[in-house]
């Protein structure tokens, strides 16, 4: 990154995990901070390059969500956790660097996947350029990211190949559904722990094996990861309910309204059987989102889970948004929504109880309240 890039524009410890400067207040702890924000700098001029192919169109596709922004959470979380041994070495910014990559590639694929609209603020990849052409830039990302794990050695070739097998398994299990005699609720757990707890844990486990630092921090770190993920996931649950939409970027109950799973849905589901509320939420639930389907169907459009709509799918619906927005509310104020803000504080807790091998110090206070501001945040 350009070092006179305007401060808003620059990736941080305090822009990408929400920590500010009262939170690091000694010498020592400043200098932590900074260490970490300049090993970010390095990964971010990393990333534009390594995100370079042989011709435009690949170079455009790529660069494509980089260039739509993020927060860098998992390159943070690297070199952050690299802080127990020797910082920012050239096989950590290089692990956070294929890490992020391998994340962007799974953002085109699960864009297409779900026929999202909207990523990041701006159109999905195959919107701009089609499904096939999503497709390949993902797989683009995904060999470049292997390209630079291989000269990392032998056991990051075989985390990464770990990592992609269960992103590609979470995304299966997501599309097949539980099977008969599954338990949904743990099948949808299974699901996020594979789709973003799997990548999360990997970037911490880097941090320890790229970085010098004691081996035994190893397993505590990994499943701080993995945990933290399914609790940010079940957050988003949440908010997907919120009535705040300046906050969240997208209207309330969108999940909800493309039929998308969701825990307080399988909440209902479970509750259901003796639950006339639960009962009556989801018969309305499905009606509406039956009615979705088939308006979208009819003008050619698929519903979608990034907040964008198109014009004939929005006046398609339009009668539909009054009766949508009590029914989010009811949801919204159930006490499943309750229950699932709960569950995501549970995971949080034992991700934070995972850490207790830790040494006290700037890293084990910044991963702490991270997992604070991942259950609290609204958007």
């Amino acid at each position: 990154m350009n070092a006179g890039a305007p401060p808003a524009q620059r990736n941080s410890l305090g822009r990408s995990l929400g920590l500010g400067e009262k939170l690091f207040a000694t010498p020592t702890e400043r200098r932590f901070v900074a260490a970490v924000d300049d090993g970010l700098e390095l990964v971010e001029e990393g990333l534009l390059r390594e995100i370079a192919f042989a011709d435009d169109i690949a170079d455009a596709t790529t660069r494509y969500l980089l260039a739509a922004g993020g927060k860098r959470v998992r390159p943070t979380l690297t070199l952050l956790i690299a802080q127990l041994g020797d910082g920012a070495t050239p096989g950590i910014v290089a692990s956070a660097q294929a890490t992020e990559i391998t994340h962007l590639a799974s953002l085109y694929h699960d864009d297409v996947m779900d026929e999202a609209q909207m990523r990041r603020g701006v159109p999905s990849a195959q919107t701009v350029w089609g499904n096939n052409v999503a497709i390949l830039a993902g797989d683009l990302l995904f060999a470049r990211a292997s390209t630079i794990v291989s000269g990392l050695g032998q056991e990051a070739i075989l985390l990464q190949a770990e990592t992609f097998e269960r992103l590609c398994l979470g995304q299966l299990h997501e599309t097949v559904g539980p099977r008969e005699g599954d338990d949904p609720i743990a099948h949808y757990i299974d699901v996020l722990a594979d789709k973003t707890g799997s990548l999360i844990s990997t970037a911490a486990r880097a941090g320890v094996m790229f970085s010098g630092a004691p081996r035994e921090y190893l397993a505590p770190v990994a499943e701080f990861g993995e945990k933290i993920g399914i609790a940010f996931q079940l957050i988003d649950d949440v908010i997907d309910l919120s009535d705040q939409p300046a906050e969240t970027g997208k209207k309330a109950g969108t999940d909800l309204r493309a039929g998308v799973v969701t825990l307080p849905v399988l909440y209902l589901r479970q509750s259901a059987q003796t639950d006339l509320e639960a009962s009556s939420l989801l018969s309305e639930i499905d009606r509406i989102v039956d009615a979705t389907r088939a308006a979208a169907h009819r003008s050619g459009v698929e519903p979608t889970t990034e907040g964008g709509s198109s014009a004939p799918l929005a006046d398609a619906t339009a009668h539909l948004d009054d009766e949508f927005a009590d029914l989010v509310r009811r949801v919204r104020e159930h006490e499943v929504t309750e229950r699932t803000r709960v569950e995501a504080h549970r995971w949080a807790r034992e991700a934070l109880d995972a850490l207790a091998p830790l040494p006290d110090g700037p890293v084990k206070k910044a991963l702490t309240r991270f997992a604070d501001r991942v259950v609290e945040r609204s958007a």
